[in-house]
């Protein structure tokens, strides 16, 4: 494990945890050349998932990817990203638990969306409104209007 603030290649692991659910082992290592502690994480490599893109071609899942549109989507909003990482490893093993080689985009999003639509209204929108690509301001409104008829129905 090469050190990313010298990049020597002697270290040690000083700690080890595993994650709660068992999948991630978080080591803290120290560069026995700076000194200097980091962190690695170490998990299974799981068989490749790949995403059906609209114009049917295939790529790679890329959980960063994912991960940093939910991000923007979640700017300034007060969700933890911890919230984010747990729903993506939860996604991620689903994949595994069926045996999914392949997943549409559309299903990807719809799962994304889902997800922001219960952690917060705001970045659920922002997230749709790239996602859907709406074309003018009254598709915008009416996902706005949706948005608050959900939110009058579980606070009334």
């Amino acid at each position: 494990m090469k050190c990313p603030f010298c990049s020597g290649k002697d270290n040690k692991v000083v700690d080890s945890r595993v994650s709660k659910d068992s999948t991630v082992i978080r080591r803290r290592r120290q560069c026995l050349d700076c000194g200097q502690r980091f962190t690695t994480y170490e998990r299974v490599e799981a068989l490749e998932t790949y995403v059906i893109k609209k114009d049917g071609s295939r790529e790679v899942f890329d959980r960063n990817k994912i991960k940093s549109g939910m991000l923007k989507a979640l700017h300034k909003r007060p969700v933890p990203v911890t919230e984010v990482d747990e729903f993506l490893d939860a996604l991620e093993s689903s994949f595994q638990e069926q045996g999914l080689r392949e997943i549409a985009v559309s299903k990807l999003g719809e799962a994304v969306m889902e997800k922001l639509r219960q952690l917060d209204g705001v970045a659920y929108v922002r997230f749709a409104s790239v996602y859907r690509e709406f074309r003018d301001v009254r598709e915008f409104m009416d996902e706005l209007e949706e948005v608050l008829a959900a939110r009058k129905e579980s606070s009334g």
